[in-house]
C-alpha cells in the first residue's frame, strides 16, 4: 500500500489493493469502506445496482475521482499521486465513446499510440480487437459493436497491466455481446488484468474469476461466482404437477429429500419434476435487497446519482 506521496509498499502480488475505501457527493454516500484485493492476471467482476458505487470505483482507480478517505493501490503505486508513466499502466474503456467520427479506424488507432511511451503495434492491436476489415473505414461508418471494439482498442494500445471496462456492452444485442466477450477472454489469455462493472449477470459469469457485489457503497459478497452461489443460494426450488393437473412447487434446502417424499407419494415417477439450483441472478437479487420485487431491471443502462 502507499505510505506517502510517491512512495509505495508491497502489495502481496496483487494488481489491485483497496482498503476502506469512501466517497460522498454532498450528503450522498457512494463507497462506504469498500475493499478489494484483484490479482495479475485476473478479470474480476463489479456488480451492483444503480448508484451502488460501481462507476465512481473504476473512477478512482484510474485517479479519474478523488477520493475522500481509504487506500489504494494501482499496479503499485497510488493512482491520485501517479505519475503519467504510471497512470499511462491502466486503460480505460468508458461508457462514452471517446474516438473521433471522421478519422478512419487505423488512424485513431495510430494517434492515441503516441500518447503512450511504449504502445503496442496498432497494426497488431487492429486484428486483436478484430478489425482488420474496418481499418480504413471511417469511424462513423461502424456499427455499435464495431465501435465498442475501437473502444477497446484505444484502452489496450498502451500495453495496460490493467483494463478498466465500466458497463462495456449495455446496449449490445445477444449476438455482438457474445463477440465482445470472446475479445476479453483473448486479452484475459494475453494476461491483462480486467476489473468490469456490468448489470448482467450472464456475462460477470461467463468472464470474471470473481465477483464483487456492491450495494449502498459498501462490498456485500465477494468470491468465485459458483462459491457466491453455493454461499448464498442455499435453496433449491422443487416444481412438480399434482394429479388434477395443478403445477406445485416448493423452495427448500433439502431437495433430495424432498423430491424422495415426492417419489413415495407418487409411487414412483413424479409428474413434471424438474429441480432448479439457485442461480447467480438469484443470489444477486437477495445480496443486494431486490429479491421478490417486481420489475426490477438487473440489466440496466447506465448507473446514475452516486453512480
Amino acid at each position: 500500500m502507499t505510505t506517502h506521496e510517491g512512495t509505495t509498499t508491497d502489495t502481496a502480488g496483487l494488481a489491485v489493493d483497496v482498503r476502506g475505501l469512501r466517497k460522498r457527493y454532498g450528503e450522498v454516500t457512494a463507497l462506504d469502506g469498500v475493499d478489494l484485493a484483484i490479482r495479475h492476471g485476473e478479470v474480476f467482476g463489479i456488480l451492483g445496482p444503480n448508484g451502488a458505487g460501481k462507476s465512481t470505483t473504476v473512477e478512482i482507480l484510474q485517479g479519474n475521482r478523488a477520493r475522500d478517505g481509504g487506500e489504494v493501490s494501482v499496479l503499485g503505486a497510488d493512482p491520485a499521486s501517479a505519475g503519467r508513466a504510471r497512470r499511462s499502466r491502466v486503460g480505460v474503456v468508458w461508457q462514452d465513446e471517446s474516438a473521433p467520427a471522421e478519422l478512419t479506424v487505423r488512424e485513431t488507432v495510430r494517434q492515441f499510440a503516441r500518447y503512450y511511451p511504449k504502445p503496442r503495434d496498432p497494426e497488431d492491436v487492429i486484428a486483436l480487437v478484430g478489425l482488420e476489415e474496418k481499418a480504413a473505414s471511417r469511424i462513423k461508418s461502424l456499427s455499435g459493436g464495431q465501435r465498442r471494439r475501437l473502444d477497446v482498442a484505444l484502452g489496450v494500445i498502451g500495453d495496460p497491466g490493467l483494463l478498466l471496462l465500466d458497463e462495456p456492452t449495455t446496449g449490445f444485442d445477444p449476438a455482438a455481446r457474445r463477440q465482445f466477450w470472446g475479445l476479453l477472454r483473448r486479452l484475459a489469455d494475453e494476461g491483462t488484468t480486467i476489473v468490469l462493472t456490468t448489470h448482467y449477470l450472464e456475462e460477470a459469469e461467463a468472464l470474471a474469476h470473481r465477483l464483487a457485489v456492491i450495494a449502498a457503497g459498501r462490498v456485500v459478497a465477494e468470491g468465485e461466482p459458483a462459491a457466491l452461489r453455493r454461499r448464498y443460494g442455499t435453496e433449491a426450488t422443487v416444481e412438480w404437477t399434482d394429479p388434477d393437473g395443478t403445477p406445485r412447487g416448493e423452495r427448500t434446502g433439502t431437495p433430495t429429500r424432498t423430491v424422495a417424499e415426492l417419489a413415495s407419494r407418487f409411487d414412483g415417477e413424479v409428474p413434471g419434476l424438474r429441480v432448479s439450483r439457485p442461480t447467480l441472478e438469484d443470489v444477486y437479487l437477495r445480496l443486494t435487497g431486490q429479491e421478490g420485487q417486481d420489475g426490477q431491471d438487473v440489466q440496466g443502462s447506465q448507473e446514475g446519482g452516486a453512480r
